[in-house]
């Protein structure tokens, strides 16, 4: 049987990545959403790969698609890496240590600190304001595509890089999860517990059931807790530094300073 040839995707010419510079919102909004698309389509492809091996069974086009889709996945970084440095906020979120150009260009491309005028406003729009209330029938109260990369692309890259000693988001986390822990034990988020355990249908022999059953939160929300409190900080230290770039003076205060006269500003 004669060898499979298969052509492989044509990489970003020198020409096009300095051409990424010139990239609108939109279209930089449709290359990190691409990105992720092929991230996790050469994941399954990965997998499949290594499955079929370990069978001893053939898998060259299986192997060749995962490396399209990982070709894929660097010309776009690429890409997004070029637009990021030729603006001001993406080459500031790059400098935090476990944020790349896909992650800086996803921030880029969804927040315009034109119309947010305090922190608030980038944590309600990343659906990331607690009281916000998205009822049956009607339009989402947040985009759904920076919620995803700032919960839990961006939260989960600040968990990753906890230990490095360039972090400073990992190790919020880290701090914040003690003391939700400590909040957790201390029966304090009893009354959360009992609110999911009767609105959600929850499998009586999970973990998660023992949990809210014991009026206590599992800790996968206990992860999450810690993670979306950290992500919090960044968007944070992202508005001030975006609203000092833009407006030319100093944002104002976060609301649990100005308003509810907490002291300690991070």
């Amino acid at each position: 049987m004669s060898a499979i040839a298969i052509e492989p995707i044509a990489r970003l010419t020198r020409d096009l990545a300095s051409a990424s510079v010139t990239l609108s919102k939109d279209e930089a909004r449709y290359l990190v959403d691409a990105y992720y698309t092929m991230q996790d389509n050469r994941i399954r492809s990965d997998a499949q790969v290594r499955a079929l091996g370990e069978s001893e069974e053939p898998h060259t086009v299986i192997a060749w698609l995962a490396d399209q889709d990982r070709t894929l996945e660097n010309q776009i970084k690429r890409a997004l890496d070029k637009w990021t440095d030729s603006q001001h906020m993406g080459r500031w979120a790059k400098s935090i240590c476990g944020i790349g150009p896909v992650i800086s260009a996803g921030l880029l491309a969804h927040i315009d600190i034109s119309k947010c005028p305090t922190a608030g406003h980038i944590w309600r729009f990343a659906g990331l304001d607690p009281t916000l209330e998205w009822k049956k029938g009607q339009k989402r109260p947040f985009n759904a595509s920076l919620k995803t990369l700032c919960a839990f692309k961006l939260g989960e890259s600040f968990v990753k890089v906890q230990a490095n000693a360039n972090d400073v988001y990992g190790k919020l986390y880290v701090q914040r999860k003690q003391i939700e822990q400590a909040n957790n034990e201390a029966g304090k988020f009893a009354e959360q517990a009992a609110k999911i355990l009767a609105s959600r249908n929850i499998g009586k022999t999970t973990d998660a059931y023992k949990a809210y059953s014991a009026g206590k939160l599992p800790p996968a929300q206990i992860h999450a807790r810690a993670r979306r409190w950290a992500v919090k900080i960044f968007l944070s230290h992202y508005h001030a530094e975006a609203y000092r770039e833009h407006f030319g003076t100093e944002p104002p205060l976060p609301y649990p300073i100005a308003v509810l006269g907490h002291a300690h500003l991070i």
